[in-house]
């Protein structure tokens, strides 16, 4: 079991950034892949970006790519979502995710069937 709580979501204005934090408790050690994915209203969940945890190999939408950076900080047990260029339609509520089990396909795209999630934590970005 993995326990996940996102911080860092709030308001900004199109253009700009905000980073986003996942704490991790549980048994993190055994991760295979960390994610991000996001939804909005009407919308269907949206795999964002995922970090494979054997090397590091990052995989991100094409709708984020060259804007979004996933990362983590292994000491401090936290996974980071740091996003610029920030536009409208990125807004969403965003929440990370986690596998315990191989990921197989296009990895960001299999986020939002991963098996542990946390709570959510909004971003609105304004034009």
């Amino acid at each position: 079991q993995v326990q996940l709580v996102e911080s860092g979501g709030g308001s900004v204005e199109a253009g700009g950034s905000l980073t986003l934090s996942c704490a991790a408790t549980g048994n993190t050690g055994n991760v295979y892949f960390w994610g991000w994915f996001r939804q909005s209203p009407g919308n269907e969940r949206e795999g964002v970006a995922a970090l494979y945890t054997i090397g590091g190999s990052t995989y991100y939408a094409n709708s984020v790519k060259g804007r979004f950076t996933i990362s983590q900080d292994n000491a401090k047990n936290t996974l980071y979502l740091n996003m610029t260029s920030l536009r409208p339609d990125d807004t969403a509520m965003y929440y990370c995710a986690a596998s315990l089990s191989p990921v197989y396909g296009n990895p960001s795209s299999r986020v939002p069937a991963f098996p542990y999630r946390g709570q959510g934590t909004q971003v609105t970005v304004s034009s």
